[in-house]
């Protein structure tokens, strides 16, 4: 009996903030096209799609240059976006996205891959540079600005020096990588929970601590 008070209770919860205004965009970077489905550089579009599936949500409806859609996600009604531009130019869906939703950079959540973070491994930072991302510094030339939240998922470093990087992040997963990408996931849904709740240093002790 109480799991049924309790199913009615979230059911409650969800009715009431999806008439709340939109408070917050979360955006996975990564290529469109299915033969870039599991390559590195999608580690964002495969997290938004985790995403989805906790939250019953979907992203498919084409807008601002990009695939969004609409959760609910502690408590705080969202859209979830996956821009259609290609990395290098991920900045434009996000600028229309913000704009179109008047959202602030504050609240805007980046959900990417990092390669210099082994797979398995998160990090969450309030702000920062681009660190040679591509996707990332398109979107800080769109925006003008570095502070927005991101949780940077580690894809693993390339096998050495000398290989060209363009070619690791464009190359897929093997199994066992993807096996432990995916098991990241959930951790990734607990962390952005935090920050949409502002509670940002309790998503860095949920998301940074070591594996």
């Amino acid at each position: 009996m109480a799991d049924i008070f309790e199913l009615f209770k979230k059911i409650s919860s969800e009715n009431t903030a999806s008439r709340e205004p939109i408070s917050h965009v979360v955006v996975g970077l990564g290529n469109p096209g299915a033969q870039y489905l599991h390559t590195r550089h999608n580690a964002g579009f495969l997290a938004i799609d985790c995403i989805c599936k906790k939250y019953g949500a979907t992203v498919n409806k084409s807008a601002h240059k990009g695939l969004v859609g609409e959760a609910v996600i502690a408590g705080k009604r969202v859209i979830l976006v996956k821009p259609q531009t290609f990395m290098n130019l991920s900045g434009e869906c996000v600028r229309a996205v913000l704009d179109f939703y008047k959202i602030s950079p504050d609240n805007l959540i980046i959900i990417y891959d990092d390669i210099s973070l082994p797979v398995g491994r998160l990090r969450v930072r309030r702000d920062g540079s681009a660190g040679g991302h591509n996707g990332i510094k398109s979107i800080l030339e769109h925006l003008g600005t570095k502070t927005f939240p991101r949780i940077k998922i580690g894809v693993g470093e390339k096998p050495h020096p000398d290989y060209d990087l363009a070619s690791w992040v464009l190359s897929e997963f093997s199994a066992e990588d993807l096996k432990n990408l995916e098991a990241t996931f959930p951790t990734v849904c607990e962390g952005l929970e935090k920050i949409l709740t502002s509670s940002i240093d309790d998503a860095m002790q949920i998301c940074n601590k070591k594996k």
